[in-house]
């Protein structure tokens, strides 16, 4: 539980924030800017593209991997009114390039509507399965697709064409001031209709650790953690979701001393009510400018970067 100085200190946070916020988002959008142009250690022929949110898309050699794919934006005023939330399947066309049949799995770290909406309708237009909780099988009940769900047991290695991914026993951070986590607990939805943003619950929460081609990546898309399950020994890329890490005590020393990273990819700092493909927003008080000195007082050897909206890296 969160001392009530604690407290304060996040309220005077976004006070501060309430008060500069437009010079703060112009900082973060140079931010952005500048750490999407460093270099990232990728396997040869490997490409990353940022999805928004938690989301990627990791491509070798015609194989496909999608990480949380959120491209249907639910707009602030609809998770508000509770309304029913479906994908939007013109846009899953749009936003990911890969035909039907050469995705190897959809992975979800956890089945907040951020991470999951679109996730039942991609594996029938894609032809393939989603690998994540028990939340996720029901999800993809609900949507006539539970065969198409895979319950994963945490450790197990996956052999999915060329990569080669584990699942990780992890933890949402506790976004509500440090007190609890939002949309906590199980999907329980018994039909569609039923289905608003709010019903999206968190479920069983992932990292996920990916291999391709002689290189590690690990996929956080919420800034907490079960110590003792991180994976040690270093990856070359760690894609970290960096909303919500002030909630975590001492959250960057803890995971980065057991991942040991050459690379800190941020991403989940983006406005994620906003549609994809417009003008990129940046979440409440997430202070991207920030994340480069934060990183730096664990190591600085640990390289901090980043990829704009729907950008690709790698070859």
């Amino acid at each position: 539980m969160p001392s009530v100085a604690r407290t304060l200190e996040h309220l005077i946070s976004f006070a501060r924030f309430g008060a500069h916020r437009g010079a703060r988002e112009r900082q973060d959008a140079q931010t952005m800017r500048e750490l999407s142009q460093r270099p990232l250690p990728l396997a040869r022929g490997l490409q990353v593209r940022w999805l928004g949110t938690a989301g990627y898309s990791l491509t070798f050699e015609g194989r496909t991997l999608l990480i949380d794919p959120y491209l249907t934006r639910v707009p602030l005023g609809a998770v508000l009114r509770r309304a029913p939330v479906r994908a939007d399947a013109a846009l899953h066309a749009r936003y990911i390039d890969a035909a039907p049949g050469t995705v190897e799995g959809i992975l979800v770290g956890h089945t907040h509507f951020d991470h999951a909406l679109d996730v039942p309708e991609l594996t029938r237009a894609l032809q393939t399965r989603a690998y994540g909780s028990r939340s996720l099988k029901r999800l993809m009940a609900l949507h006539g697709r539970g065969g198409d769900a895979v319950e994963v047991e945490p450790a197990r290695r996956y052999e999915l064409g060329p990569f080669r991914v584990r699942f990780v026993g992890s933890l949402h951070s506790k976004l509500i001031l440090g007190y609890r986590v939002p949309y906590d607990g199980e999907i329980s939805c018994e039909h569609l209709d039923a289905l608003t943003a709010p019903a999206y619950r968190c479920g069983q929460v992932y990292g996920i650790h990916v291999e391709v081609n002689g290189a590690t990546l690990y996929h956080q898309g919420s800034a907490n953690l079960i110590d003792e399950l991180v994976p040690t020994g270093g990856v070359d890329i760690f894609l970290a979701g960096i909303a919500g890490r002030s909630f975590t005590d001492d959250y960057w020393p803890r995971v980065l001393r057991r991942l040991q990273p050459a690379v800190v990819v941020a991403n989940h700092y983006d406005d994620f009510f906003r549609p994809l493909g417009g003008a990129a927003g940046f979440s409440t008080n997430v202070n991207l400018t920030a994340l480069p000195d934060e990183i730096a007082t664990v190591s600085r050897s640990i390289e901090v970067a980043a990829i704009e909206p729907l950008g690709v890296r790698g070859g």
